[in-house]
């Protein structure tokens, strides 16, 4: 009995741990996904991304994430236009913050925002789309005011 005890003891506990370090770990394979082909003058670029459509997602973004893999990031699908306005404060790797409006054409670069600040970026204008990459890449993809977006299999 005492034997039977011990691994019903050691299997809780395992599953208890477990379940911490899930809830610690970012879970970016939850969200949907999809792509963002920027049409620029050095021809398309396609970015592979997660899309965060809702408040939880959102809020969450790219926090935690210790890398991104180039042509690679995060969506943001906001409700309505307005001025969008992010934060670093948890998110340890500097990113390039592309704000596309309605119509999916870029209004404003936020250029290698600098991790774990909480100073407000924004680009002044109203949007409705924000898509993260790593810092640089838009620039080495030529992705600036107007330029024109394309979304591929991304659910809204």
């Amino acid at each position: 009995m005492g034997r039977v005890r011990h691994v019903v003891t050691s299997l809780l506990c395992m599953a208890a741990c477990h379940g911490q370090a899930a809830e610690k770990a970012p879970s970016a394979s939850a969200l949907p996904r999809g792509a963002v082909r920027f049409e620029t003058t050095r021809g398309p670029w396609v970015v592979k991304v997660e899309v965060a459509s809702d408040d939880t997602s959102r809020s969450r973004g790219l926090m935690f994430r210790r890398a991104l893999d180039p042509d690679h990031g995060m969506l943001f699908v906001f409700p309505s236009s307005e001025e969008h306005s992010f934060w670093m404060h948890d998110t340890p790797i500097a990113l390039d913050m592309i704000f596309l409006d309605e119509s999916r054409s870029v209004v404003g670069v936020v250029a290698d925002a600098a991790p774990r600040t909480d100073r407000p970026r924004t680009v002044g204008n109203p949007s409705r789309y924000v898509v993260e990459v790593g810092a640089g890449e838009a620039a080495a993809h030529a992705v600036g005011p107007g330029t024109r977006a394309v979304f591929i299999d991304v659910p809204e």
